[in-house]
């Protein structure tokens, strides 16, 4: 049997980069492997940064929930726009709890802060607003400890594991 892998810590410049206001998704499958997709807006990393929470809003979230409520499985994307650097992680023991009222309050700078990611594309901060809209009680969090991390950026090196404690690609 193979070993199981651990909880992986985060380097100090990967929990920057993933709460640096980026492009976040994260998906889960049902039991008949279908994958739901919902996008985040917003990330916290735990203080031992073993544990990743995503923020998203429930009311677009229901079957990722459902999901994640089967099998404790979720994967979250970080992607940087202006530079297409992008990272996966992937947990086993996933669990949707209430945000925090400290989430709640962080909606508006991860707002400013993608939408000032976007423009060197010519994205107006309304769209942003839009895509990401979130009435505060509205708003859950996924949180997860990283079992597995990907560097997924464009290239030969997409889809390669990156090994505990590996620093930003």
């Amino acid at each position: 049997m193979p070993p199981q892998p651990s909880v992986q810590t985060l380097d100090p410049a990967m929990v920057a980069f993933i709460t640096s206001h980026l492009s976040i998704h994260m998906a889960a499958a049902n039991d008949q492997l279908q994958v739901t997709l919902v996008r985040g807006i917003g990330c916290r990393v735990s203080d031992n940064r073993d544990r990743i929470t995503v923020l998203a809003p429930r009311s677009q979230s229901e079957p990722l929930v459902r999901a994640i409520g089967r099998n404790n499985s979720v994967a979250a994307v970080f992607n940087q726009p202006e530079t297409h650097r992008t990272v996966q992680f992937k947990g086993t023991d996933a669990r949707i709890e209430p945000a925090t009222e400290q989430d709640k309050a962080s909606l508006p700078a991860y707002l400013q802060g993608f939408s000032e990611r976007l423009k060197i594309y010519g994205v107006k901060e309304i769209y942003i607003h839009t895509l990401c809209a979130c009435e505060p009680d509205d708003m859950l969090a996924v949180s997860f400890a990283p079992m597995s991390i990907y560097q997924q950026s464009p290239g030969a090196e997409a889809g390669r594991r990156l090994p505990p404690g590996a620093p930003l690609p």
